[in-house]
């Protein structure tokens, strides 16, 4: 595995235990979850760099559209959250009081 392919599996890898294992306040996840789509774009923009293939081009731009999107849908509940709970924190959030 060279040095490249450790960093962004390591970075990839870093995002999900921190995912995992600080799940206290919403945007702490959400930030976790766009570090490993960070890395996952540059892992796969370099894979697509490295192949040097038209077809493979566009793989990178279409993760990131969907980033994006995710990111934004994120937020508008991190907002949404916020204003009728008070608070961001994943513990106060209850389904069954809808």
């Amino acid at each position: 595995m060279t040095p490249v392919h450790f960093t962004f599996s390591s970075a990839f890898l870093l995002g999900l235990t921190g995912l995992t294992f600080h799940r206290t306040h919403l945007l702490s996840a959400l930030l976790c979850l766009e570090g490993m789509m960070l890395s996952l774009f540059i892992a796969l923009s370099l894979w697509a760099l490295q192949l040097s293939s038209i077809s493979f081009s566009a793989s990178p731009l279409l993760l990131l559209a969907f980033s994006a999107c995710e990111a934004s849908a994120g937020l508008a509940l991190l907002v949404a959250t916020a204003r009728t709970h008070g608070s961001d924190r994943l513990q106060t959030l209850n389904l069954l009081q809808c």
